[in-house]
């Protein structure tokens, strides 16, 4: 009688790699108020005003904070967003993007 043998099956599963991260950059200017900042802070990032606050004040006496931590597409999103809330009301405000670490 032959002998049989068989290989055991392997079945590979596809891996998904967790996307990248971005981080959204708020940079000081001398001439937004401080108070349109936190507003826009609170309004796009839906942070407290202490939250807000603190993120303002740390870009403020740094030169820059970072304000939140998103995917690619929704950092983007949301920098341009909050920039151009800043120039609708005619403020040089400034948020970037820049890959997390």
């Amino acid at each position: 009688m032959p002998e049989i043998t068989t290989k055991p099956r392997t079945q590979v599963k596809a891996q998904t790699e967790r996307p990248k991260l971005y981080k959204v950059i708020l940079i000081n200017d001398d001439f937004t108020p401080r108070e349109f900042v936190v507003t826009v802070l609170k309004g796009e990032f839906k942070l407290s005003e202490d939250q807000a606050h603190r993120i303002m004040i740390t870009a403020h006496r740094r030169g820059v904070c970072v304000v939140a931590v998103f995917t690619k597409d929704v950092a983007e999103t949301k920098a341009t967003r909050a920039t151009d809330a800043g120039k609708a009301k005619g403020y040089p405000l400034l948020f970037t993007t820049e890959p997390e670490e």
